[in-house]
């Protein structure tokens, strides 16, 4: 046999292999359904090692010999997503999810729909990208815009197919799910790393966040990790009706989907089903923290749409928290970056849900004498949503008489400025906006994560900044110099030299982290996303009028509101300019508008599959023509473009005498103009 036949046949056998491992893997992790021994599948492997070992030319990614043996990183790269992974509303009551519905009855009283039912695992979210079926990223959800790239640790979970069984003619997915860890290998990690004397994990979604989190893989891999995967985008279309299509699909594509979802035909059926699931969570070997309602009518997702910041057609039960008593040994005040005053309660410590809490937020005044909570006072508290500690109530049996009630300061407690109560709201506020706990918080937002990524910049280094002036406002740190920086305390020369590195470095992030590192009221980094999108210039937001802003759609009142008042106040515009004379980019992607563009002023609406775009292609072409892509028709909609298998927005269309253009209409517009 000639060298090329037998290499040929060589190929043939690893390819074999493959397959049979990957049909494996399946039935064991995904469907724990094992069809051979241990011994058999250890077998295989060594079979498959042995020839790639050997011909080495043959080894691909999608390999599973290679779901280990990366070298370890230094440090993880940044990964946006597809698509926004948006977090969910939350519910804490029966009631509450009652309004939900109402909700959606009330806007849309002629649509059908029923509920999808799901357990919310409590874990790390995660985004898998496919292309042609292989595994080519996957990222943490970060901000929800972008994550931290940790597909070499993902690669590592067995339940998460690296070649997808089945992917249709869906050139790229991208799946979302959770990484978890069992209460079994929970237990069992803990054990190791008592026996190492190593600190232990508090609970089991720490543990699989930390696990996911490790620069090296073989760590990650060595933690026994699982998933389950929830939902998907198809960025060039799909032909799916309902959530429970798409569902069905992830299983016969390989992914491990939770086998408890219930279809409810209304919202009744869907609180027994949270109800149903509270009182026997603990029966799981895994834990949640809830239960996820989903509108199964994919075409009534599309209409109902999201917010900035949560989807509208979804929403989250949350199981009431664990709660504990202790004693509130004093109240203090604290001064965010917008001036509110927050009333915290200094607590004898006390675990909750695997982690020590020593302080709990008390809101405002109004909710402490709704509570009627005193200094003293024997207090129950919990975590909302499992997330920040708060006073339930007091147990007023246990008062023995030396409880002191607590009164708001009438001054800030940082700056001595006049305190100010404004009748629409609860919060106290000082009015001073150079209060330094104010600057402080603007600063530590301005160079968080999320915003600047400024690395050195601790509250440590803020507060020395602030409180010796060496700044006065976040556009002060790019004029900082290394001997500004020598000055402060435990800062060293190499510490200081990295944090100048860090300032300038930052000079060039995008514009929506300059938008949501300004700190405007009520604009997280979504939002900060959709007005990048549509000017050139961050200083284009100072001539904007609420009314301009609305017609960003995702852009509501509140938030248009918060913006054009951010920009009136004198002081802002000079901080900007500041900014803009140190060299920090001010500008989008965009290019500037020097003359009336074609599309100005329209809107469009697209429906179907496009044969020569996708959908993010054609929306990017409109925008640059000066036109506006919305995902719902309305009597505002100037053109529906028509793809191929279009959906309910082409009849919405037609009730609303909507002109309707085909593909090459389309190509002929965005070609020749209007």
């Amino acid at each position: 046999m000639s060298e090329n036949k037998a290499k040929i046949e060589i190929k043939k056998e690893i390819d074999r292999l493959r397959e049979i491992i990957n049909k494996h893997n399946y039935y064991y992790y995904v469907l724990d359904k094992p069809i051979i021994s241990d011994y058999e599948y250890d077998e295989l492997m060594r079979q498959l090692i042995k020839l790639e070992k050997d011909y080495p030319e043959f080894i691909t990614p999608d390999s599973p010999t290679q779901r280990v043996g990366a070298k370890p990183l230094e440090e993880f790269k940044t990964a946006r997503h597809l698509t926004p992974m948006l977090s969910l509303s939350n519910a804490f009551s029966e009631k509450e999810l009652i309004d939900f519905d109402q909700r959606i009855k009330k806007n849309f009283p002629q649509e059908y729909y029923d509920y999808v039912v799901e357990l919310k695992i409590d874990g790390l979210a995660i985004a898998l990208l496919y292309e042609n079926g292989i595994l080519i990223r996957g990222a943490t959800r970060g901000d929800g815009i972008e994550g931290e790239d940790v597909t070499q640790n993902l690669r590592t979970i067995k339940s998460i197919p690296l070649r997808l069984r089945e992917y249709q003619d869906f050139d790229i997915i991208e799946v979302y799910g959770e990484v978890y860890m069992t209460r079994d290998n929970f237990k069992k990690l803990n054990e190791e790393r008592a026996k190492k004397a190593e600190n232990l994990f508090a609970n089991p979604r720490n543990a699989a966040a930390g696990s996911v989190r490790q620069l090296d893989p073989a760590i990650t891999a060595s933690r026994q990790l699982d998933t389950f995967i929830y939902q998907a985008t198809f960025p060039k279309g799909h032909h799916f009706n309902t959530h429970l299509e798409v569902l069905e699909f992830l299983k016969e594509a390989g992914f491990k989907v939770n086998t408890n979802i219930k279809l409810c035909s209304n919202i009744k059926e869907a609180v027994d089903y949270c109800k149903y699931w509270q009182s026997r969570k603990g029966e799981l070997n895994y834990d949640i923290d809830g239960m996820v309602i989903k509108i199964n009518q994919l075409a009534l997702r599309e209409k109902l749409g999201s917010t900035t910041k949560s989807p509208r057609w979804a929403i989250a039960y949350k199981f009431p928290a664990e709660q504990m008593t202790t004693v509130i040994r004093d109240i203090i005040v604290g001064v965010g970056r917008t001036g509110a005053l927050t009333p915290v309660a200094i607590l004898e410590p006390v675990t909750i849900s695997g982690s020590k809490v020593h302080r709990a937020t008390l809101h405002n005044e109004d909710e402490i004498k709704r509570k009627d909570i005193r200094i003293g006072d024997t207090v129950l508290i919990q975590k909302a949503g499992e997330v920040i500690p708060e006073v339930v109530q007091v147990v007023k049996e246990k008062r023995t008489g030396k409880e002191k009630i607590f009164h708001m300061p009438e001054r800030c407690p940082v700056c001595g400025s006049q305190v100010v109560k404004l009748n629409n709201e609860v919060v106290s506020r000082c009015n001073n906006a150079s209060c330094p706990a104010q600057l402080k918080e603007r600063i530590r937002h301005f160079v968080s994560r999320e915003a600047m990524d400024i690395e050195g910049l601790g509250p440590a280094v803020i507060d020395q900044l602030v409180d010796k002036k060496i700044i006065s406002d976040f556009a002060d740190l790019y004029y900082l110099k290394q001997e500004d920086l020598m000055k402060l305390e435990r800062i060293a020369e190499k510490s200081s030299d990295n944090i100048i590195k860090a300032i300038q470095n930052s000079k060039n992030r995008p514009l929506p982290n300059l938008i949501y590192a300004l700190g405007i009221r009520h604009v997280g980094i979504y939002a900060a996303q959709l007005l990048a999108g549509k000017i050139n210039n961050l200083l284009d937001l100072e001539n904007y009028t609420v009314e301009d802003l609305v017609k960003i759609e995702g852009i509501g009142p509140i938030i248009a509101e918060s913006i054009v008042l951010f920009f009136q106040k004198k002081e802002n515009r000079e901080i900007i300019r500041k900014l803009q004379k140190a060299g920090v980019n001010l500008s989008s992607e965009k290019r500037k508008v020097t003359e009336q563009l074609p599309l100005e002023g329209l809107q469009f609406v697209l429906t179907g599959t496009l044969e020569n775009f996708t959908r993010e292609e054609a929306q990017e072409k409109i925008e640059s023509l000066g036109g506006q892509v919305t995902s719902t028709v309305t009597k505002k909609t100037d053109f529906l473009v028509l793809g191929r298998d279009p959906g309910q927005k082409y009849q919405k269309a037609k009730e609303l005498d909507i002109k309707v253009i085909s593909e090459d209409d389309f190509i002929k517009m965005i070609e020749g103009g209007k």
